[in-house]
């Protein structure tokens, strides 16, 4: 048996709905019930409006992937550690700040892939007033050379 390829407004509202919610579309398109990806992608040049309705419902979604990090950043994560030692096995509970780190530095770094210009880093290469620099070429006299 295969994916469902027929178009209906239920699934698409669904896949915008998980989208708004942070959830990538091919997560999505792996439950049983949902189409193939490349198939959403044909939607979106087959039905009007589509292809507007999930690119507003990523952007929310990209908007719950940061709240989500700032979430995991913020809720200390108790977990136990266990070492070998000569007198047996030792454990120790503590926040599992490198895991959590680590969830959120890649949330972070997929929200500067997927939406650079509000998640990426920003390269701003003029002054202060955000105007370009000018280069200007001058030459110097004689005088101003030797006293500096």
């Amino acid at each position: 048996m295969g994916r469902p390829s027929k178009f209906t407004e239920e699934i698409a509202a669904e896949i915008c709905e998980r989208l708004s919610k942070g959830e990538p579309l091919a997560v999505i398109c792996r439950d049983d019930h949902m189409p193939a990806v490349s198939t959403v992608w044909a939607w979106e040049r087959a039905h009007e409006g589509l292809s507007e309705a999930i690119a507003r419902a990523r952007l929310v979604g990209y908007d719950a992937i940061a709240a989500e990090a700032l979430t995991i950043a913020d809720t200390p994560l108790e977990g136990i550690e266990t070492k070998e030692t000569a007198d047996g096995v030792e454990t120790k509970r503590a926040d599992m700040l490198g895991h959590r780190r680590l969830q959120v530095e890649t949330r972070l770094k997929l929200l500067a892939k997927w939406d650079p210009k509000r998640y990426g880093d920003r390269l701003d290469l003029g002054n202060a007033d955000g105007k370009p620099f000018q280069v200007v070429n001058r030459r110097f006299s004689r005088e101003e050379r030797d006293d500096g």
